[in-house]
């Protein structure tokens, strides 16, 4: 779709902090907390270890983080349709909903890594010299003012 701007990659990571902390929340509210908890965990550890901009540990880089969430939308799929762990059917639903949240963020974000601009070089250029000449004249003038003059007395 032309003209579709993506989410910045901060807020990706803060819905996937709130994601993590709603499926946590979910599992100890439950009577079966184990499948929503670790869930929960994993996907805010996932966020954590990202190198962005609210990344805790900053390990692995967004073009990883990108692939693994993939991964990790797959992971809560599959948990909240399993059928070998104990799931409350109130909790099944959160668990695949917060796939789908997730899913749709995923798709919605913008992963790519901002270029750092190359810093100012203090050599050269016109604007060094007329620097330059502006921090001369400026301190020949305070040194004018300062200096006694030996006429006035």
């Amino acid at each position: 779709m032309a003209g579709t701007t993506k989410r910045p990659f901060w807020m990706h990571q803060l819905v996937e902090y709130i994601l993590g902390g709603a499926m946590i929340a979910a599992g100890l509210q439950s009577p079966t907390p184990l499948v929503p908890s670790v869930v929960g965990a994993v996907i805010m550890l996932h966020a954590a270890i990202t190198i962005g901009p609210i990344g805790a540990f900053r390990v692995i880089n967004r073009r990883v983080h990108r692939v693994v969430d993939v991964a990790v939308i797959a992971l809560e799929v599959v948990a909240g349709f399993q059928p070998w762990i104990d799931l409350e059917s109130g909790t099944r639903f959160i668990v695949v909903g917060i796939a789908f949240v997730h899913g749709f963020v995923w798709w919605q974000s913008n992963f790519a890594e901002r270029v750092k601009s190359p810093s100012v070089s203090a050599e050269g250029g016109r604007s060094t010299e007329i620097g330059r000449i502006a921090g001369r004249l400026v301190g020949n003038g305070v040194n004018a003012v300062r200096r006694p003059r030996g006429d006035d007395r």
